[in-house]
């Protein structure tokens, strides 16, 4: 969770223990027996360590006295939901509408930060990889099948490498090369593609090799754009990161990752022998 959304979590939380005292419930303890709830989930809400429903809500300003500060709160509670998006929401109608979203994101940017253990980078990936991304997403998130869109407005980012005065700082986890996403030639066509972008003159391509000494937890995946957004994927949500100081903690870490990484000669070996690796898959 963001650091706003959590900000915004136990402030809510602040609110609720004040109608809990002024109620007279000297203790959660109290206050949960008078709802019937577990004491730990009293704590919970109150110190920011859980998402309030708005059945909660309603049930707490009840048992408090409160209940003209219902509307409020689930105001509270619906905002806190929005900071942190799901993405069966984001992809009820497919694929494609979110990929058509961050358009306008990249073409806006001017220095790109993007980090990623175990995938290559969307906006590097072959038709054939991001098709299979894809697939895979449409059976787990279980969205209408819009594959075939969803990879031609992903490929559509792809110009953005040739126009204009854009950086690309790209770091990947050794992992990445061998990540087997669709099959032996699908990902050697994938990291051909890895050595021809490394030939671009604004893209920066390292590789984090698995034994590396790391200065930092290699964590999850993340974006940054300028500094101004960092989205972060996870299997539930997608993170938007906007808050100056959030942001940049995830420029520091991508600088101490980079500490880590190889480039040029050393990170094409890695590539060349990520190659040879699925070569042998067929013999």
């Amino acid at each position: 969770m963001s650091k706003q959304a959590q900000e915004a979590r136990e402030a809510l939380g602040a609110r609720l223990r004040g109608f809990r005292k002024d109620a007279g419930f000297s203790s959660g303890r109290a206050l949960a027996r008078a709802l019937k709830w577990q004491e730990s989930k009293v704590s919970r809400l109150e110190n920011g360590r859980q998402n309030a429903s708005e059945d909660d809500i309603r049930a707490w300003c009840g048992a408090t006295g409160q209940e003209g500060h219902v509307p409020d709160l689930i105001a509270t509670v619906r905002h806190i939901d929005e900071l942190w998006l799901k993405w069966r929401r984001q992809l009820q109608t497919g694929a494609e509408s979110r990929q058509k979203k961050s358009l306008p994101v990249y073409a806006k940017t001017k220095v790109f930060r993007i980090w990623n253990p175990n995938m290559v980078w969307g906006t590097f990936q072959t038709a054939e990889y991001a098709a299979e991304v894809f697939r895979q997403a449409v059976r787990f998130y279980e969205f209408p099948d819009d594959a075939e869109a969803a990879v031609a407005k992903r490929l559509e980012r792809q110009r953005y490498l040739y126009e204009g005065e854009r950086v690309y700082n790209v770091l990947l986890g050794e992992q990445a090369l061998y990540s087997n996403v669709g099959g032996p030639d699908v990902m050697k066509a994938q990291l051909d593609r890895l050595l021809a972008v490394m030939g671009l003159p604004r893209v920066s391509l390292g590789v984090i090799p698995s034994a590396a000494a790391t200065a930092v937890w290699l964590g999850h995946s993340f974006s940054m754009f300028d500094d101004k957004l960092v989205l972060v994927e996870t299997f539930s949500a997608e993170l938007s990161v906007t808050q100056p100081r959030e942001i940049e903690l995830y420029n520091k870490a991508f600088s101490l990752l980079r500490q880590s990484a190889v480039y040029g000669k050393s990170a094409r070996a890695l590539i060349l022998a990520a190659v040879h690796y699925f070569d042998k898959q067929h013999v």
